[in-house]
């Protein structure tokens, strides 16, 4: 199976994700196998969100959305242009996935297999409904997939390469029991803002977008936000605004209405606006419902500090300041070559031997 075959079967994959957005959900008949496939995912969808609550409708079909954006051929082509996979010795790599996004290892899922080796997934159970059946329809699409393509439930079969996600605790463990494997092994990141107090209300909200997708859950949320020194939140507060409607989720407004409970009986001074609370601090993780804040006199020391904590970070939202930064709005629209950790995924890949 070459390069280009594999491809190809991710193209169509693209197309059949392309009927599933946040505008709506609609059939189109050219898009190959959906006799087959396409009832069934819908279907996958609303299960999805029953298992799991944070699995939202709207942000099932974001994750769908942005997979059959860059499921392109443009995207993929520029992607795979920068790799040789001439000298590819197929092996077996296992993924260990996370589960706090839907379809949050399907990065490392396209790796492995267009790279040509052979995948086996070992899922969260967080997120077992949708990765499954989009599987199924590459083997479909692509006969060669079917000896590709495996799910383990149980504990992993034998493998040559292991992908794993998890948290710090986690990852301690994978580094005990995978250390000897070929590896890559990612921890806890979180994303952080630095405003400087020039953006425009616009930015503002599209700042919102990157707070709130998918309940701030994935490390490539916002979590915590830098600013001069006396910075005036009003503007911030006026223009999230529009995501107000998050409260209403059951979820997150228990998340919300436990964090600030804490935070009163504390004392712990915070500022809020009724679905988002603001509170000082020099974490980088947040809780659910709260995004920290800290202050800063210069901006050249932030940037030091920042590098000297690459490790806890995994992007950094703003205009012009910072070398690799993500404009506004756009932390969970990564492109291929965003690689999670700044890991490259795909030279791990294809230096094995």
């Amino acid at each position: 199976m070459t390069l280009n075959h594999r491809k190809s079967a991710f193209i169509t994959l693209g197309s059949f994700l392309k009927q599933f957005s946040t505008t709506e959900i609609t059939k189109n008949n050219s898009v190959p196998y959906n006799d087959l496939f396409f009832d069934r995912f819908t279907s996958a969808i609303e299960q999805a969100g029953l298992y799991n609550g944070w699995f939202s409708r709207e942000n099932i079909l974001f994750a769908c959305e942005s997979w059959s954006d860059a499921l392109s051929e443009e995207n993929l082509s520029k992607w795979l242009n920068n790799y040789d996979f001439s000298a590819i010795v197929p092996k077996k790599v296992a993924i260990i996935m996370a589960g706090n996004i839907p379809l949050v290892g399907f990065h490392d899922f396209l790796s492995v297999l267009i790279s040509g080796h052979e995948v086996i997934v070992k899922q969260s159970s967080n997120d077992t409904k949708l990765l499954p059946i989009l599987a199924e329809y590459l083997q479909v699409v692509s006969a060669c997939f079917e000896q590709k393509i495996n799910f383990s439930s149980e504990k992993l079969p034998e493998f040559d390469a292991v992908i794993a996600t998890g948290s710090d605790n986690t990852a301690r463990y994978f580094e005990y029991y995978f250390g000897q494997k070929p590896h890559i092994i990612r921890r806890n990141r979180n994303s952080v803002a630095v405003l400087t107090g020039t953006e425009t209300k616009e930015e503002l909200e599209a700042l919102g977008e990157d707070i709130f997708r998918y309940y701030g859950l994935g490390c490539r949320n916002v979590s915590k936000l830098f600013v001069p020194e006396g910075y005036d939140f009003d503007a911030f507060f006026k223009a999230i605004y529009s995501y107000h409607p998050i409260v209403n989720e059951d979820k997150y407004a228990n998340n919300y209405d436990y964090n600030k409970a804490v935070y009163l009986m504390s004392l712990i001074p915070l500022l809020e606006n009724g679905f988002l609370m603001l509170k000082e601090d020099t974490q980088y993780a947040s809780p659910i419902a709260t995004l920290f804040y800290e202050s800063y006199n210069n901006l050249e020391e932030l940037k030091e500090r920042l590098m000297a904590d690459s490790d806890k970070i995994q992007c950094i939202v703003g205009k012009n300041h910072f070398a690799n930064q993500v404009s506004f709005g756009h932390t969970q629209k990564p492109q291929l070559w965003d690689y999670a950790d700044g890991v490259d995924t795909l030279l791990f890949l294809t230096n094995l031997r």
